[in-house]
């Protein structure tokens, strides 16, 4: 079986990482590269940046905050927000990105994940959905979880992955920031209907937590801001602790 990932998230917002809840009131959280270093060192397995205004400010990820990042990790760096184009995604790359993470974008034109899956290889290539539920299904929305796309999340992760994506970054809006818990039956549902990885977001704040996503919601990986953020989990804790309930760690 392979192992479980755990993966740090920088929402950054002006060169500085922010957080909220349920994608609103943001505030700030720390220096990116600062974060990014101490993650290194504690045994995150990948980090993942987000401009999160980027798409509803018109503008490119932060060229210099991805290249600060990139230089204080041994580890894979994936960069989202205000990925529109191939010379956006040629940016991030050439800044020190080892993967995209498209969004809007995607919905918007789903033949990018096609060119840049066939210019990157899919691995590279990480479709970010973003739902909240609507009675029985979970809906799509775009520009930062402001706009609703009215398509299902799990028709369009099936659709992302058949376009050539490499991984599914899919966050519960309902559940981000709460500290509540991730949507497991929202993550086994996308999880069940495709065969590329999935990475769970929006909701851990216990160790649990974790375990729950990994196990009922069928989880290949676990992303978190905030509880990483201000120290209050370590990284090896709860590598351990999901080890120790035969979740396969990289320890």
């Amino acid at each position: 079986m392979l192992s479980k990932r755990i993966i740090a998230c920088l929402d950054v917002r002006d060169g500085s990482v922010v957080k909220g809840i349920n994608f609103e009131g943001l505030r700030k959280a720390g220096d990116p590269a600062e974060l990014a270093a101490r993650y290194n060192a504690e045994g995150i397995d990948e980090l993942v940046i987000l401009d999160v205004t980027a798409t509803i400010e018109g503008r490119s990820a932060l060229a210099a905050t991805i290249r600060e990042v990139s230089a204080r990790l041994f580890i894979p760096l994936a960069v989202g927000g205000g990925i529109r184009t191939e010379a956006d995604a040629a940016a991030v790359v050439d800044a020190g990105a080892d993967k995209v993470s498209i969004n809007s974008a995607a919905l918007s034109d789903a033949t990018l994940v096609t060119r840049l899956a066939d210019r990157y290889g899919s691995q590279a290539v990480v479709v970010a959905i973003d739902a909240k539920r609507d009675g029985d299904r979970f809906e799509v929305f775009a520009r930062s979880g402001q706009q609703a796309s009215g398509r299902d999340a799990v028709e369009w992760a099936r659709e992302a992955e058949a376009r050539g994506a490499g991984e599914i970054l899919l966050t519960s809006i309902d559940r981000d920031g709460t500290r509540a818990g991730f949507d497991c039956p929202m993550t086994a549902a996308v999880s069940s209907a495709v065969s590329i990885p999935v990475i769970a977001s929006g909701g851990a704040g216990t160790f649990d937590h974790f375990l729950d996503v990994f196990t009922h919601g069928r989880a290949d990986a676990a992303l978190a801001a905030s509880v990483f953020h201000y120290s209050e989990h370590a990284v090896s804790e709860l590598k351990q602790f999901l080890d120790a309930r035969g979740v396969p760690m990289r320890l």
